[in-house]
């Protein structure tokens, strides 16, 4: 009977820890699964739109469009979008509307070259404390945002009708040249392959941001300070702070996409940075639908310039109206709006049981 029992137990063993063979069909369907909804419309749409808009303008213009030089074109037009573009990612990660970064990018541009011109001051040095001006920027909206407690919808608006009001006055309602040469537009002008600075500027900042972003502990609490300020708070988690510190981000960024406009053309705009709102929220809103789901997220916003450069080149390019490339924008922001807010709501709706 003893002998049983112990023949027993070591068949039952030795079923326990025979190895089981579990048939590799299920991991790879779930891997084609992953795979599909990775290259799904839904998840990298922005990238088909970008291909069709290509191939439709290639039709349209096949003398124009599909060449070297248009694409060097569009991305050195295109890169001082980027930047503004990435200025209000963070922002818009922890719940903040940042509607001054078009009028920051018009004061940056002017109040170098009026530092440059006025106080004399050396290009590099006017560029520092053109950045350190941006830095009081987004003191100023965090003080009004943060502190005050003000709709960053409406505060920043605010703001920004400031900081344009500040631009037309230190430039006199006139375009500045004057300095803007030499070492101040080598910053931005100068060229490799035909590809300017900007472009390289525009994706260095995309790679840093998304490390912080989605790397960085700081990065998740920027995320969980947009989707969920209240229990962030019970946490534990300075919402304010945080905020505050996105605020800076988009005031600082935005002013060096200013300088940079500005030594790309040789010449500082007053009226040249609010054309840049509108462009910079569509790829940021784009971007949101892009990889990740309705979160925000520099790589989804560079696409989404890219693809917003693509269409409105093309339709320059196409012989279409001047305002034809505004409709287009605005039409992109719409669309991106709407289906990131679906995204969330999806994400945010419970699973079925």
């Amino acid at each position: 009977m003893e002998r049983s029992t112990e023949v027993s137990k070591v068949e039952t063993a030795a079923v326990e820890t025979a190895p089981i063979e579990v048939s590799p069909e299920p991991a790879k369907r779930r891997a084609r699964a992953g795979l599909g909804a990775q290259l799904s419309f839904r998840n990298i749409g922005a990238i088909y739109v970008w291909i069709a808009l290509g191939i439709v303008f290639t039709i349209w213009k096949p003398d124009l469009f599909p060449t070297t030089q248009t694409l060097k074109s569009t991305l050195n037009e295109y890169a001082i979008t980027g930047l503004a573009a990435l200025s209000i990612v963070m922002p818009l990660a922890a719940g903040i509307f940042d509607l001054s970064i078009g009028s920051t990018v018009g004061l940056a541009g002017v109040f170098a070259g009026w530092s440059m011109n006025t106080l004399g001051l050396p290009p590099v040095a006017a560029i520092i404390l053109t950045l350190v001006v941006g830095l009081g920027i987004g003191l100023l909206n965090s003080l009004v945002v943060v502190r005050m407690k003000i709709d960053s919808f409406i505060g920043t608006l605010a703001t920004g009708s400031i900081i344009a009001a500040l631009t037309l006055w230190i430039s006199g309602d006139e375009i500045i040249t004057g300095k803007l040469t030499g070492t101040f537009t080598n910053f931005a002008s100068t060229s490799v392959a035909g590809v300017q600075l900007p472009v390289l500027y525009m994706l260095v900042v995309m790679v840093v941001l998304g490390y912080l972003l989605e790397q960085t502990v700081f990065g998740r609490h920027i995320y969980a300070a947009g989707y969920g300020p209240d229990v962030a708070r019970l946490v534990g988690l300075r919402v304010g702070r945080l905020r505050t510190l996105s605020l800076i981000w988009s005031g600082v960024l935005a002013s060096f996409a200013g300088i940079a406009l500005a030594a790309q053309l040789g010449s500082a705009d007053p009226t040249s940075g609010p054309e840049y709102l509108i462009p910079a929220f569509s790829a940021a809103f784009v971007g949101a639908s892009q990889f990740r789901h309705g979160r925000f997220n520099p790589w989804g916003a560079i696409v989404a310039v890219m693809m917003i450069g693509t269409g409105s080149v093309g339709l320059l390019l196409a012989g279409t109206q001047p305002w034809m490339p505004q409709v287009f924008q605005g039409a992109v922001l719409i669309a991106a709006v709407g289906i990131s807010t679906m995204q969330r709501k999806t994400a945010s709706r419970p699973a079925d049981t």
